[in-house]
Protein backbone atom coordinates (compact mmCIF):
# COMPACT_ATOMS: atom_id res chain seq x y z
CA UNK A 1 0.00 0.00 0.00
CA UNK A 2 1.31 3.09 -0.75
CA UNK A 3 -0.02 6.86 -0.10
CA UNK A 4 0.41 10.01 -2.21
CA UNK A 5 3.02 12.40 -0.38
CA UNK A 6 2.54 12.56 3.12
CA UNK A 7 0.40 10.82 5.24
CA UNK A 8 -2.48 12.71 5.58
CA UNK A 9 -4.95 13.66 8.86
CA UNK A 10 -7.49 11.42 9.57
CA UNK A 11 -10.06 11.28 6.84
CA UNK A 12 -13.51 12.69 6.55
CA UNK A 13 -14.40 10.75 3.47
CA UNK A 14 -12.74 7.18 1.86
CA UNK A 15 -13.91 6.89 -1.93
CA UNK A 16 -13.68 3.74 -3.07
CA UNK A 17 -14.34 3.95 -7.28
CA UNK A 18 -15.30 1.79 -9.39
CA UNK A 19 -12.69 0.17 -11.69
CA UNK A 20 -14.04 1.39 -15.01
CA UNK A 21 -13.88 4.94 -16.64
CA UNK A 22 -17.47 5.84 -16.38
CA UNK A 23 -18.01 5.52 -13.13
CA UNK A 24 -14.27 6.22 -11.69
CA UNK A 25 -13.86 9.83 -13.31
CA UNK A 26 -17.14 11.39 -11.80
CA UNK A 27 -15.89 9.68 -8.44
CA UNK A 28 -12.71 11.58 -8.69
CA UNK A 29 -14.23 14.81 -9.20
CA UNK A 30 -16.02 14.25 -6.11
CA UNK A 31 -13.34 13.48 -4.40
CA UNK A 32 -11.95 16.84 -5.14
CA UNK A 33 -15.11 18.97 -4.97
CA UNK A 34 -15.48 17.37 -1.02
CA UNK A 35 -11.65 18.54 -0.24
CA UNK A 36 -12.06 21.75 -2.11
CA UNK A 37 -15.28 22.97 0.19
CA UNK A 38 -13.62 22.18 3.57
CA UNK A 39 -13.73 17.78 3.40
CA UNK A 40 -10.03 15.74 4.25
CA UNK A 41 -10.58 12.83 1.53
CA UNK A 42 -8.46 9.16 0.63
CA UNK A 43 -9.20 7.92 -2.34
CA UNK A 44 -8.30 3.84 -2.63
CA UNK A 45 -7.42 2.40 -5.94
CA UNK A 46 -4.52 0.57 -7.95
CA UNK A 47 -1.46 2.37 -9.30
CA UNK A 48 -2.72 2.32 -13.45
CA UNK A 49 -5.79 3.85 -12.28
CA UNK A 50 -4.32 6.31 -9.70
CA UNK A 51 -2.38 7.17 -12.93
CA UNK A 52 -5.35 8.35 -14.96
CA UNK A 53 -6.20 10.61 -12.81
CA UNK A 54 -3.25 11.90 -11.01
CA UNK A 55 -3.03 15.41 -12.41
CA UNK A 56 -6.29 16.20 -10.88
CA UNK A 57 -5.34 15.39 -7.41
CA UNK A 58 -1.83 17.26 -7.91
CA UNK A 59 -4.31 20.18 -8.66
CA UNK A 60 -6.58 19.86 -5.31
CA UNK A 61 -2.98 19.44 -3.68
CA UNK A 62 -1.67 22.40 -5.00
CA UNK A 63 -4.74 24.45 -3.70
CA UNK A 64 -3.82 23.49 -0.52
CA UNK A 65 -6.40 20.91 -0.20
CA UNK A 66 -6.73 18.27 2.04
CA UNK A 67 -6.96 15.02 -0.35
CA UNK A 68 -4.31 11.81 -0.78
CA UNK A 69 -4.16 8.85 -2.50
CA UNK A 70 -3.77 5.24 -1.61
CA UNK A 71 -2.86 2.52 -3.93
CA UNK A 72 -2.73 -1.22 -3.86
CA UNK A 73 -1.13 -3.31 -6.04
CA UNK A 74 -3.45 -4.89 -8.50
CA UNK A 75 -3.51 -8.92 -8.43
CA UNK A 76 -2.94 -9.42 -12.18
CA UNK A 77 -0.99 -12.11 -12.11
CA UNK A 78 -3.04 -13.89 -9.78
CA UNK A 79 -5.99 -12.83 -12.09
CA UNK A 80 -3.84 -13.99 -15.47
CA UNK A 81 -3.83 -10.18 -16.80
CA UNK A 82 -1.08 -8.76 -18.26
CA UNK A 83 0.37 -5.84 -16.52
CA UNK A 84 -1.57 -2.76 -16.77
CA UNK A 85 -4.68 -3.51 -17.07
CA UNK A 86 -6.42 -2.69 -14.21
CA UNK A 87 -9.66 -1.43 -15.34
CA UNK A 88 -12.87 -2.91 -16.75
CA UNK A 89 -12.61 0.22 -19.84
CA UNK A 90 -9.31 -1.79 -21.10
CA UNK A 91 -10.73 -5.18 -21.82
CA UNK A 92 -11.54 -6.74 -25.03
CA UNK A 93 -12.82 -10.32 -24.53
CA UNK A 94 -15.44 -11.58 -21.78
CA UNK A 95 -12.28 -13.39 -20.72
CA UNK A 96 -10.92 -10.39 -19.91
CA UNK A 97 -13.72 -9.41 -18.25
CA UNK A 98 -14.06 -12.38 -15.69
CA UNK A 99 -10.53 -11.95 -15.11
CA UNK A 100 -10.49 -8.17 -14.17
CA UNK A 101 -14.11 -9.18 -11.63
CA UNK A 102 -11.54 -12.11 -9.95
CA UNK A 103 -8.96 -9.63 -9.64
CA UNK A 104 -11.15 -7.06 -7.96
CA UNK A 105 -12.51 -9.95 -5.43
CA UNK A 106 -9.22 -10.76 -4.80
CA UNK A 107 -8.97 -6.81 -3.64
CA UNK A 108 -11.95 -6.99 -1.72
CA UNK A 109 -9.80 -7.64 1.71
CA UNK A 110 -7.05 -5.65 1.16
CA UNK A 111 -9.26 -2.76 0.39
CA UNK A 112 -11.15 -3.64 4.07
CA UNK A 113 -7.64 -3.85 5.85
CA UNK A 114 -7.05 -0.67 4.34
CA UNK A 115 -10.47 1.35 5.19
CA UNK A 116 -9.81 -0.09 8.85
CA UNK A 117 -6.22 1.24 8.90
CA UNK A 118 -7.02 4.73 7.57
CA UNK A 119 -10.52 4.91 9.93
CA UNK A 120 -12.51 7.40 8.52
CA UNK A 121 -15.89 9.02 9.25
CA UNK A 122 -17.45 7.96 6.02
CA UNK A 123 -17.17 5.75 3.22
CA UNK A 124 -18.22 6.77 -0.24
CA UNK A 125 -18.50 3.65 -2.26
CA UNK A 126 -19.35 2.84 -6.03
CA UNK A 127 -21.94 0.70 -6.08
CA UNK A 128 -20.71 -2.72 -7.41
CA UNK A 129 -18.90 -2.93 -4.02
CA UNK A 130 -21.76 -3.37 -1.84
CA UNK A 131 -20.16 -5.29 0.64
CA UNK A 132 -18.36 -1.90 1.99
CA UNK A 133 -21.67 -1.42 3.55
CA UNK A 134 -20.40 -4.66 5.94
CA UNK A 135 -17.62 -2.96 6.64
CA UNK A 136 -19.11 0.57 7.33
CA UNK A 137 -21.24 -1.04 9.76
CA UNK A 138 -18.63 -2.67 11.82
CA UNK A 139 -16.72 0.28 11.29
CA UNK A 140 -19.96 2.46 13.12
CA UNK A 141 -19.59 5.08 10.38
CA UNK A 142 -22.13 5.64 7.62
CA UNK A 143 -21.71 3.94 4.18
CA UNK A 144 -22.96 5.95 1.09
CA UNK A 145 -23.23 4.81 -2.29
CA UNK A 146 -22.50 6.58 -4.81
CA UNK A 147 -24.32 6.94 -8.54
CA UNK A 148 -22.82 8.46 -11.54
CA UNK A 149 -26.23 8.42 -13.17
CA UNK A 150 -29.85 10.42 -12.53
CA UNK A 151 -32.71 9.82 -11.23
CA UNK A 152 -34.66 9.03 -14.43
CA UNK A 153 -32.78 5.94 -15.25
CA UNK A 154 -33.37 4.48 -11.57
CA UNK A 155 -36.91 5.58 -11.53
CA UNK A 156 -38.24 2.95 -14.80
CA UNK A 157 -36.90 0.13 -13.56
CA UNK A 158 -38.67 0.67 -10.12
CA UNK A 159 -41.86 1.12 -12.09
CA UNK A 160 -41.23 -1.81 -14.47
CA UNK A 161 -40.76 -3.62 -11.45
CA UNK A 162 -43.90 -2.49 -9.86
CA UNK A 163 -46.30 -2.74 -12.64
CA UNK A 164 -44.70 -5.13 -15.25
CA UNK A 165 -45.82 -3.24 -18.66
CA UNK A 166 -43.37 -5.30 -20.62
CA UNK A 167 -44.90 -8.43 -19.55
CA UNK A 168 -48.12 -7.91 -21.26
CA UNK A 169 -46.98 -6.90 -25.03
CA UNK A 170 -47.33 -9.59 -27.65
CA UNK A 171 -43.59 -8.84 -28.86
CA UNK A 172 -40.73 -7.13 -28.13
CA UNK A 173 -41.00 -4.70 -31.06
CA UNK A 174 -44.68 -3.01 -29.27
CA UNK A 175 -44.64 0.21 -27.71
CA UNK A 176 -45.52 -0.17 -24.15
CA UNK A 177 -46.61 2.88 -21.71
CA UNK A 178 -44.64 2.73 -18.51
CA UNK A 179 -47.15 3.58 -15.28
CA UNK A 180 -46.43 5.73 -12.43
CA UNK A 181 -44.34 8.05 -13.69
CA UNK A 182 -44.16 11.99 -14.20
CA UNK A 183 -44.41 11.89 -18.23
CA UNK A 184 -45.74 9.78 -20.60
CA UNK A 185 -42.97 7.76 -21.06
CA UNK A 186 -43.25 4.63 -23.96
CA UNK A 187 -40.61 1.98 -24.93
CA UNK A 188 -40.01 -1.42 -26.60
CA UNK A 189 -39.20 -4.48 -24.54
CA UNK A 190 -36.27 -5.11 -26.77
CA UNK A 191 -34.69 -1.81 -25.58
CA UNK A 192 -35.14 -2.83 -22.30
CA UNK A 193 -31.97 -4.61 -20.30
CA UNK A 194 -32.16 -8.25 -19.33
CA UNK A 195 -31.58 -7.95 -16.47
CA UNK A 196 -35.02 -6.07 -15.90
CA UNK A 197 -36.75 -8.30 -18.12
CA UNK A 198 -36.16 -11.73 -17.02
CA UNK A 199 -33.38 -13.06 -14.32
CA UNK A 200 -29.71 -13.24 -15.05
CA UNK A 201 -26.59 -13.09 -13.34
CA UNK A 202 -26.15 -9.77 -13.43
CA UNK A 203 -29.56 -9.02 -12.15
CA UNK A 204 -28.39 -10.94 -9.15
CA UNK A 205 -25.48 -8.80 -8.19
CA UNK A 206 -27.94 -5.79 -9.11
CA UNK A 207 -30.27 -7.18 -6.16
CA UNK A 208 -26.99 -7.54 -4.07
CA UNK A 209 -26.45 -3.83 -4.55
CA UNK A 210 -30.22 -2.52 -3.99
CA UNK A 211 -29.81 -4.33 -0.96
CA UNK A 212 -26.66 -2.77 0.20
CA UNK A 213 -28.32 0.72 -0.78
CA UNK A 214 -31.27 0.19 1.45
CA UNK A 215 -28.41 -0.32 4.67
CA UNK A 216 -26.63 2.69 3.10
CA UNK A 217 -27.04 5.75 4.62
CA UNK A 218 -27.46 7.63 1.76
CA UNK A 219 -26.98 8.05 -1.76
CA UNK A 220 -25.33 10.92 -3.69
CA UNK A 221 -26.01 11.21 -7.17
CA UNK A 222 -24.02 13.14 -9.88
CA UNK A 223 -27.02 15.15 -11.36
CA UNK A 224 -29.24 18.32 -10.64
CA UNK A 225 -32.24 19.35 -9.29
CA UNK A 226 -33.76 21.35 -12.26
CA UNK A 227 -32.97 18.74 -14.80
CA UNK A 228 -35.36 16.25 -13.40
CA UNK A 229 -36.91 17.74 -10.22
CA UNK A 230 -40.21 15.70 -11.29
CA UNK A 231 -38.16 12.49 -11.00
CA UNK A 232 -35.74 13.29 -8.18
CA UNK A 233 -39.14 14.12 -5.85
CA UNK A 234 -40.28 10.73 -7.48
CA UNK A 235 -36.87 8.93 -6.37
CA UNK A 236 -37.14 10.17 -2.97
CA UNK A 237 -40.55 9.03 -2.30
CA UNK A 238 -39.88 5.61 -3.52
CA UNK A 239 -36.62 5.34 -1.87
CA UNK A 240 -37.30 7.43 1.67
CA UNK A 241 -34.03 7.72 2.67
CA UNK A 242 -31.34 10.14 2.81
CA UNK A 243 -30.40 11.60 -0.90
CA UNK A 244 -27.93 14.08 -1.98
CA UNK A 245 -27.67 15.72 -5.80
CA UNK A 246 -24.58 17.20 -6.30
CA UNK A 247 -24.01 17.08 -10.20
CA UNK A 248 -22.69 17.43 -12.48
CA UNK A 249 -19.91 17.26 -10.24
CA UNK A 250 -17.14 17.45 -13.19
CA UNK A 251 -18.46 21.09 -13.95
CA UNK A 252 -17.68 22.82 -10.76
CA UNK A 253 -16.49 26.46 -11.61
CA UNK A 254 -13.03 25.38 -9.80
CA UNK A 255 -12.74 22.03 -11.45
CA UNK A 256 -11.92 22.71 -14.87
CA UNK A 257 -7.91 21.89 -15.19
CA UNK A 258 -5.83 24.12 -16.97
CA UNK A 259 -5.70 23.66 -20.42
CA UNK A 260 -2.21 22.39 -21.61
CA UNK A 261 -0.35 23.52 -24.38
CA UNK A 262 -1.91 20.30 -26.34
CA UNK A 263 -5.27 20.56 -25.35
CA UNK A 264 -5.59 24.40 -26.60
CA UNK A 265 -3.84 23.42 -30.25
CA UNK A 266 -5.34 20.16 -30.86
CA UNK A 267 -6.01 20.13 -34.49
CA UNK A 268 -9.65 19.16 -33.80
CA UNK A 269 -10.27 22.63 -32.27
CA UNK A 270 -8.51 24.21 -35.28
CA UNK A 271 -9.94 22.76 -37.87
CA UNK A 272 -13.49 23.63 -36.36
CA UNK A 273 -12.45 27.33 -36.26
CA UNK A 274 -12.96 27.39 -39.65
CA UNK A 275 -16.27 25.50 -40.01
CA UNK A 276 -19.38 28.07 -39.74
CA UNK A 277 -21.77 27.93 -36.44
CA UNK A 278 -23.33 25.21 -35.59
CA UNK A 279 -22.70 23.21 -38.83
CA UNK A 280 -20.54 20.19 -37.54
CA UNK A 281 -21.87 16.67 -36.53
CA UNK A 282 -19.78 15.74 -33.58
CA UNK A 283 -19.81 11.55 -33.41
CA UNK A 284 -18.33 9.62 -30.54
CA UNK A 285 -19.93 6.38 -28.64
CA UNK A 286 -17.70 6.42 -25.95
CA UNK A 287 -14.14 4.91 -24.88
CA UNK A 288 -16.08 1.07 -24.73
CA UNK A 289 -17.68 0.73 -27.84
CA UNK A 290 -16.73 -1.48 -30.50
CA UNK A 291 -19.05 -1.44 -33.59
CA UNK A 292 -19.14 -4.00 -36.24
CA UNK A 293 -17.36 -2.78 -39.35
CA UNK A 294 -21.08 -3.38 -41.28
CA UNK A 295 -21.96 -0.48 -38.80
CA UNK A 296 -18.83 1.61 -38.88
CA UNK A 297 -19.41 1.26 -42.83
CA UNK A 298 -23.17 2.59 -42.62
CA UNK A 299 -22.03 5.87 -40.59
CA UNK A 300 -19.45 6.37 -43.20
CA UNK A 301 -21.81 6.34 -46.20
CA UNK A 302 -24.49 8.58 -44.52
CA UNK A 303 -21.64 11.21 -43.78
CA UNK A 304 -20.32 10.82 -47.13
CA UNK A 305 -23.85 11.44 -48.44
CA UNK A 306 -24.73 14.29 -46.26
CA UNK A 307 -22.48 16.74 -47.02
CA UNK A 308 -22.03 17.61 -43.35
CA UNK A 309 -18.63 18.84 -41.99
CA UNK A 310 -17.77 16.16 -39.69
CA UNK A 311 -15.61 15.09 -36.60
CA UNK A 312 -15.69 11.50 -35.80
CA UNK A 313 -13.72 9.66 -32.85
CA UNK A 314 -13.33 5.82 -33.40
CA UNK A 315 -11.70 4.26 -30.71
CA UNK A 316 -10.24 0.69 -30.72
CA UNK A 317 -9.82 1.32 -34.44
CA UNK A 318 -5.93 1.59 -35.88
CA UNK A 319 -6.22 0.55 -39.21
CA UNK A 320 -8.44 1.94 -41.94
CA UNK A 321 -9.26 -1.16 -43.97
CA UNK A 322 -13.10 -1.46 -43.25
CA UNK A 323 -13.73 2.49 -44.77
CA UNK A 324 -15.56 2.42 -47.97
CA UNK A 325 -14.09 3.15 -51.21
CA UNK A 326 -14.13 6.88 -51.74
CA UNK A 327 -14.52 7.30 -48.27
CA UNK A 328 -11.00 8.90 -46.97
CA UNK A 329 -10.62 10.51 -50.00
CA UNK A 330 -13.51 12.30 -51.05
CA UNK A 331 -14.48 13.18 -47.33
CA UNK A 332 -11.41 12.76 -45.18
CA UNK A 333 -8.67 13.86 -47.43
CA UNK A 334 -10.73 17.02 -48.53
CA UNK A 335 -10.97 18.13 -44.79
CA UNK A 336 -14.51 18.16 -44.85
CA UNK A 337 -14.32 15.82 -41.75
CA UNK A 338 -11.65 14.63 -39.32
CA UNK A 339 -11.51 10.85 -38.42
CA UNK A 340 -10.10 11.21 -34.67
CA UNK A 341 -8.13 7.30 -33.64
CA UNK A 342 -7.03 8.43 -30.20
CA UNK A 343 -7.56 10.89 -27.22
CA UNK A 344 -9.70 14.10 -28.54
CA UNK A 345 -10.88 17.01 -26.20
CA UNK A 346 -14.60 16.51 -26.22
CA UNK A 347 -15.27 18.88 -23.69
CA UNK A 348 -13.54 21.32 -26.01
CA UNK A 349 -15.22 19.89 -29.31
CA UNK A 350 -18.30 20.61 -27.58
CA UNK A 351 -17.91 24.00 -26.79
CA UNK A 352 -17.23 25.12 -29.72
CA UNK A 353 -19.50 27.32 -31.51
CA UNK A 354 -19.28 25.25 -34.84
CA UNK A 355 -20.75 21.93 -33.13
CA UNK A 356 -24.36 21.51 -34.26
CA UNK A 357 -25.24 18.32 -33.05
CA UNK A 358 -23.65 15.24 -30.91
CA UNK A 359 -23.90 11.43 -31.97
CA UNK A 360 -23.76 9.69 -28.53
CA UNK A 361 -24.30 6.61 -27.04
CA UNK A 362 -26.18 8.36 -24.09
CA UNK A 363 -23.54 7.51 -21.38
CA UNK A 364 -24.24 9.67 -18.85
CA UNK A 365 -21.10 11.62 -18.39
CA UNK A 366 -21.08 12.54 -22.13
CA UNK A 367 -24.87 13.60 -22.08
CA UNK A 368 -24.18 15.91 -18.62
CA UNK A 369 -20.50 17.08 -21.78
CA UNK A 370 -23.39 18.01 -23.99
CA UNK A 371 -25.93 20.24 -22.04
CA UNK A 372 -23.46 22.14 -20.00
CA UNK A 373 -22.42 22.89 -23.96
CA UNK A 374 -25.87 23.35 -25.03
CA UNK A 375 -25.75 20.99 -28.02
CA UNK A 376 -28.56 18.90 -28.62
CA UNK A 377 -28.16 15.13 -29.46
CA UNK A 378 -28.31 12.35 -32.00
CA UNK A 379 -29.24 9.52 -29.72
CA UNK A 380 -27.91 5.85 -29.81
CA UNK A 381 -27.80 3.69 -27.14
CA UNK A 382 -26.42 0.63 -26.98
CA UNK A 383 -25.92 -1.23 -23.56
CA UNK A 384 -26.15 -0.41 -19.71
CA UNK A 385 -28.74 2.19 -18.75
CA UNK A 386 -28.23 4.39 -21.72
CA UNK A 387 -31.98 3.37 -23.39
CA UNK A 388 -33.30 5.06 -19.86
CA UNK A 389 -30.64 8.10 -20.76
CA UNK A 390 -32.53 8.35 -24.20
CA UNK A 391 -35.66 8.88 -23.24
CA UNK A 392 -34.82 10.88 -20.68
CA UNK A 393 -33.26 13.13 -23.09
CA UNK A 394 -36.18 12.98 -26.21
CA UNK A 395 -39.27 12.31 -24.34
CA UNK A 396 -38.54 14.41 -21.19
CA UNK A 397 -36.45 17.05 -21.91
CA UNK A 398 -36.95 17.51 -26.00
CA UNK A 399 -33.32 18.37 -26.97
CA UNK A 400 -32.95 15.08 -29.10
CA UNK A 401 -33.57 12.58 -32.22
CA UNK A 402 -32.98 8.95 -31.65
CA UNK A 403 -31.09 7.63 -34.78
CA UNK A 404 -33.59 4.59 -33.90
CA UNK A 405 -31.51 1.44 -32.35
CA UNK A 406 -34.16 -0.48 -30.66
CA UNK A 407 -32.32 -3.67 -29.41
CA UNK A 408 -30.04 -3.59 -25.93
CA UNK A 409 -26.71 -4.81 -25.87
CA UNK A 410 -25.09 -7.28 -23.16
CA UNK A 411 -22.03 -6.58 -23.96
CA UNK A 412 -20.06 -3.23 -25.03
CA UNK A 413 -17.32 -5.06 -26.54
CA UNK A 414 -19.75 -7.34 -29.22
CA UNK A 415 -22.80 -5.12 -30.48
CA UNK A 416 -25.65 -7.21 -31.72
CA UNK A 417 -27.48 -4.48 -32.35
CA UNK A 418 -29.14 -5.19 -36.14
CA UNK A 419 -26.98 -2.40 -38.35
CA UNK A 420 -28.82 0.61 -39.04
CA UNK A 421 -28.86 1.74 -42.69
CA UNK A 422 -27.41 5.29 -43.50
CA UNK A 423 -30.97 6.24 -44.44
CA UNK A 424 -31.98 6.50 -41.10
CA UNK A 425 -28.63 8.09 -39.74
CA UNK A 426 -28.87 10.55 -42.05
CA UNK A 427 -32.58 11.38 -40.88
CA UNK A 428 -31.85 12.15 -37.51
CA UNK A 429 -28.59 13.90 -38.41
CA UNK A 430 -30.76 16.37 -41.06
CA UNK A 431 -33.17 16.79 -38.17
CA UNK A 432 -31.13 18.26 -35.69
CA UNK A 433 -28.55 20.21 -37.95
CA UNK A 434 -31.48 21.72 -40.35
CA UNK A 435 -34.47 21.69 -37.90
CA UNK A 436 -32.78 21.49 -34.59
CA UNK A 437 -33.41 25.64 -33.61
CA UNK A 438 -36.10 24.50 -30.53
CA UNK A 439 -33.54 21.55 -29.19
CA UNK A 440 -30.56 23.70 -29.53
CA UNK A 441 -32.64 26.58 -27.59
CA UNK A 442 -33.31 24.29 -24.93
CA UNK A 443 -30.08 22.72 -24.83
CA UNK A 444 -28.60 26.36 -24.46
CA UNK A 445 -31.36 27.18 -21.66
CA UNK A 446 -30.87 23.68 -19.88
CA UNK A 447 -26.73 24.21 -19.95
CA UNK A 448 -27.57 27.49 -17.98
CA UNK A 449 -29.06 26.00 -15.32
CA UNK A 450 -26.41 23.59 -15.07
CA UNK A 451 -23.81 25.88 -14.87
CA UNK A 452 -25.80 27.90 -11.93
CA UNK A 453 -26.46 24.55 -9.80
CA UNK A 454 -22.71 24.53 -9.23
CA UNK A 455 -22.37 28.01 -8.35
CA UNK A 456 -22.45 29.61 -5.15
CA UNK A 457 -26.26 29.37 -3.75
CA UNK A 458 -26.74 26.43 -6.26
CA UNK A 459 -28.92 23.48 -5.78
CA UNK A 460 -25.94 21.14 -5.61
CA UNK A 461 -23.25 22.84 -4.08
CA UNK A 462 -25.49 23.84 -1.14
CA UNK A 463 -26.35 20.17 -1.01
CA UNK A 464 -22.37 19.14 -1.36
CA UNK A 465 -21.58 21.32 1.86
CA UNK A 466 -24.77 19.81 3.24
CA UNK A 467 -22.91 16.41 2.95
CA UNK A 468 -19.31 17.46 4.31
CA UNK A 469 -20.94 18.94 7.59
CA UNK A 470 -23.06 16.21 8.47
CA UNK A 471 -20.29 13.83 8.05
CA UNK A 472 -17.91 16.23 9.95
CA UNK A 473 -20.75 16.10 12.47
CA UNK A 474 -20.85 12.24 12.38
CA UNK A 475 -20.27 10.25 15.35
CA UNK A 476 -20.22 6.75 16.28
CA UNK A 477 -23.82 7.37 18.71
CA UNK A 478 -25.61 8.21 15.31
CA UNK A 479 -25.30 4.90 13.66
Amino acid sequence: MALSDQTPPKPDFVLLPFLTTSHMMPMIHLGCQLAAHGGTVTIITTPANAAVFQSLIDDSIASNHQISVATLEFPSEEAGLPPGIENYSAVKSPEMVLKVSHALSLLKNPMEDLITKLSPRCIVSGMFFPWTVDTAQHLKIPRLVFYPSNFFCHCVPESLKAYGPHERVESDSELFLIPGLPDKIEMKRSQLPDHDKFKTRYGEVLERIKEAETRSYGIIFDTFYDLEAPYSNHFKKIKNMKIWTVGPISHYPNSNPKRTTSTSAHYSLNWLDTQKANSVVYICFGSMTMFPEPQLIEIALALENMKFPFIWVIKNRVEDDWMPDGFKKMVVESERGLVIKEWAPQVDILNHPAIGGYMTHCGWNSVIESVMAGVPMITWPLFAEQFYNEKLITQVLGIGVAVGNEVWNSEFFNIKSPVLKKERIEVAVQCVLMNGEEMRKKAKEIGKMCARAVEDGGSSLKDLIALIEEVKAFGSENV
